[in-house]
C-alpha cells in the first residue's frame, strides 16, 4: 500500500514523498487523512535534526496531530467504526522509514484500540486533542485548588491549554510571553507582556505554581523569586537540559515536576470537555495551508510571529 507522506530527509529539508506502508491486519483500521498539524516545539527539534533519541535518525516521517476518516476496517474491528472521524497519535505503519511519530501522512494503518472517535467535534479542533491532553496531564500533577495562584510562562498552544484548564478549576492564572500576538489569545487574570513589564515587577503577590510552557530556562529563572516558599514548578515544555541556578530553588524548597505527554483516558477527557464547551480551542487555530505547500507550512508554522497553531489539509492526497 502506498501513501504521500511529510518526510524529513536532512537538517532543514521536508519534503512531500511517497512511502510504502504496511498492509493492515486483523485488528487494524486505515485512516484516511483529513487534517494534521505541525508541533513548533517538537517538529522544530526533528527538522533542526536536534531530536535527542537515537531512533530518531533522518530522514523520518514526523506528526501526532492527525485527523481523518475511517476507510478501512479489519476483521475483528467494530463495524460502527467504518467511516468514523477519528483523531490518532501517529502511526509506525512504514517501511523502510524511520516514524517520528509517523502521523503527518495521507493514508497510515493502526490498531482501532488506539482512535479516539470524534463524534460532533468540528474535525479541525481534534488536531490539538494531543497538546491540550498534554496540558492536561500536566495541570493534573499539580493538583490545583480553587484560589490557588498560577504563572504560566508561555503562550503556545500548550501554555494557553494550561491556562484555560488551570483556569476552569478556579485557580487565578498569569500569563507570560515575548509575543504580544499570542497574548491576543490568552485567558487569564492577568497577562504580562515579557517585553515591556518585568513579571516579577508585575505580580503583586508570589505564586504558588510556575508552569514553564515556553521551553526557556532562562523565563523560568526571572520568574522564580515570585514563587512562594514550598510552591511548585512545572516544566511542561521540552527542553535540551535542564539549567536553573540551585541557590532560589533550596532556598523556596521548590518541588520540581515533569509531565510526559498524556495518561490513559486523557483524549477523550479533552474530547469531551471540547463538545461541552469547558475547552475553547477555536482560537488557537489561526492558519491553513494544503500540504502541496507543506515546505511553507513548516516555515510558517516554526517561525512566523502570529501562528499559534497551522492546520495542514490533504484534501484527498493519497
Amino acid at each position: 500500500m502506498q501513501s504521500r507522506a511529510v518526510v524529513i530527509t536532512q537538517p532543514g529539508t521536508v519534503v512531500l514523498q511517497e512511502v510504502t506502508l504496511h498492509e493492515p491486519g486483523a485488528d487494524d483500521v486505515v485512516i484516511e487523512t483529513m487534517f494534521t498539524s505541525i508541533s513548533a516545539g517538537t517538529e522544530r527539534m526533528l527538522l533542526a535534526g536536534q531530536m535527542p533519541h537515537p531512533m530518531l535518525q533522518l530522514p523520518v516521517i514526523p506528526g501526532y496531530e492527525t485527523v481523518g476518516r475511517i476507510a478501512r476496517i479489519g476483521a475483528n474491528v467494530a463495524p460502527a467504526l467504518m467511516g468514523q472521524m477519528v483523531y490518532i497519535g501517529g502511526a509506525q505503519c512504514y517501511q523502510g522509514i524511520n516514524a517520528a511519530w509517523g502521523g503527518q501522512s495521507a493514508r497510515i494503518v493502526v490498531p482501532a484500540a488506539r482512535v479516539i472517535p470524534l463524534e460532533s467535534l468540528d474535525p479541525r479542533h481534534g488536531v490539538l486533542l494531543a497538546l491540550a491532553a498534554t496540558a492536561l496531564h500536566g495541570v493534573d500533577l499539580l493538583d490545583l485548588q480553587p484560589g490557588s495562584r498560577a504563572l504560566i510562562i508561555g503562550q503556545g498552544p500548550v501554555g494557553q491549554l494550561a491556562a484555560r484548564i488551570a483556569a476552569g478549576r478556579g485557580a487565578w492564572i498569569a500569563v507570560t510571553d515575548r509575543n504580544p500576538a499570542r497574548l491576543t489569545a490568552s485567558v487569564a487574570d492577568q497577562i504580562i507582556h515579557v517585553e515591556s513589564d518585568s513579571v516579577t515587577a508585575a505580580l503583586d503577590a508570589p505564586v504558588d505554581v510556575i508552569i514553564e510552557a515556553a521551553g526557556s530556562m532562562a523565563a523560568l529563572t526571572d520568574a522564580l523569586p515570585r514563587l512562594v516558599n514550598g510552591g511548585t514548578i512545572l516544566l511542561l515544555g521540552y527542553y535540551q537540559k535542564v539549567d536553573l541556578p540551585y541557590m532560589p530553588l533550596f532556598l523556596k524548597e521548590a518541588r520540581l515536576l515533569t509531565a510526559k505527554e498524556w495518561a490513559p483516558g486523557d483524549l477523550l477527557r479533552c474530547r469531551d470537555m471540547m463538545l461541552e464547551g469547558a475547552l475553547n480551542v477555536a482560537p488557537l487555530l489561526t492558519h491553513a495551508l494544503p500540504v502541496t505547500e507543506i515546505e511553507r507550512a513548516y516555515d510558517v508554522a516554526l517561525n512566523q510571529p502570529d501562528c499559534l497553531k497551522l492546520v495542514v489539509e490533504w484534501n484527498g492526497a493519497a
